[in-house]
């Protein structure tokens, strides 16, 4: 098992709720595949350049530990579910 920090941009288009409940969507995630170490909430942010013309995001930062098969499948499903703006996951 390897560890892992994943950071997540999020939309705050739909307002606040949707924001934590597609957190706590990745964070189940997590749980599922790995041991989940911290999570680091953010908050709101103001982007350095628009990003699907939204000039704000919400930052969310896991610290995990899984399988090396595992951050490429997150970030898979980061990349088609509709809310996140951005991912990045890095071996700490």
């Amino acid at each position: 098992m390897a560890k892992y920090e994943a950071v997540l941009v999020l939309s705050v288009a739909k307002g606040e709720e949707a924001t934590k409940s597609l957190a706590d969507k990745f964070k189940a995630l997590i749980e599922e595949n790995g041991t989940l170490t911290n999570v680091d909430e953010w908050g709101k942010r103001k982007l350095a350049y628009e990003i699907n013309d939204e000039a704000e995001g919400h930052y969310t930062i896991f610290n995990f530990e899984s399988n090396p098969e595992f951050p490429a499948e997150f970030e898979r499903i980061a990349k088609i579910t509709d809310g996140v703006l951005r991912t990045l996951v890095v071996k700490a």
